[in-house]
């Protein structure tokens, strides 16, 4: 039976993580390593100047005191009997579609399975609501069964954003490149108890680009979206001209 490492930003306790783990059960050993707490937007960081600490729950599921890419790095390293077949990180309470990516831990964990060598997926629910996990946890392992049994390029992660509908209503899987927002609204300023100054950041950017052949038009058809992306963020097709910039200075 192959080995899955599943692991998420929301934390140990989502309910997205629990239907990921549960429908993955059914075709692979599942372990479960994955935040003590919330930790969206915390992206690729490491903790590294405070120890790991872990918590051995009562479902199966480890707990850990660190971000989502120290738990799949920890999980790989030290708490994996067998090292897993494949990583797969969600599901996320949340799109991960565009810019977001960026930001995302749910991301960030998947990413932490390839620098590892392991082929990896990031999966996320994606509506207002937040109801149907289980179409989503279905997607997920179907597209699961689907990497193990024809491998793709092992530079690459899959980027899965599901629309929050019932599975029946979902109309299929298309492959997407990713959209964009407009630049974030502003801060959100208020005063703390003490009348000091406090911010919050402020909503996201409405979608600048959300053509019929991005994430975040494929999603709003109801359709699931797989975007691959790489972890060279190298802009080829730019090189050039920077060394023709490079040599007028």
């Amino acid at each position: 039976m192959i080995n899955i490492l599943v692991s998420n930003d929301d934390g140990v306790t989502a309910p997205g993580i629990k239907a990921l783990a549960v429908e993955l059960a059914k075709i692979a050993k599942v372990k479960v390593v994955a935040p003590d707490r919330n930790c969206s937007a915390a992206s690729n960081s490491l903790t590294l100047t405070n120890p790991l600490r872990i918590n051995n729950l009562d479902n199966g599921y480890i707990a850990v005191n660190g971000t989502p890419s120290d738990c799949v790095h920890l999980a790989i390293r030290e708490l994996c009997d067998n090292e897993p077949d494949i990583v797969v990180s969600g599901i996320n309470a949340g799109a991960n579609m565009g810019d977001d990516t960026l930001y995302s831990g749910t991301v960030a964990a998947a990413m932490e399975g390839r620098f590892l060598g392991l082929p990896a997926i990031a999966v996320s629910l994606v509506g207002k609501e937040l109801i149907h996990y289980q179409s989503a946890a279905i997607y997920a392992a179907r597209i699961v069964q689907g990497l193990l049994e024809h491998p793709i390029n092992n530079d690459q992660i899959l980027n899965v954003n599901v629309p929050d509908l019932p599975v029946e209503e979902i109309k299929g899987i298309r492959v997407t490149r990713l959209g964009s927002r407009h630049k974030a609204e502003g801060m959100i300023k208020a005063q703390d108890p003490a009348g000091r100054d406090i911010y919050w950041l402020g909503p996201p950017g409405k979608e600048q680009d959300a053509s019929d052949d991005t994430d975040f038009g494929t999603v709003e058809q109801g359709f699931v979206s797989i975007t691959p992306l790489t972890v060279d963020l190298t802009a080829y097709n730019q090189l050039a001209g920077l060394e023709n910039w490079i040599n007028k200075l």
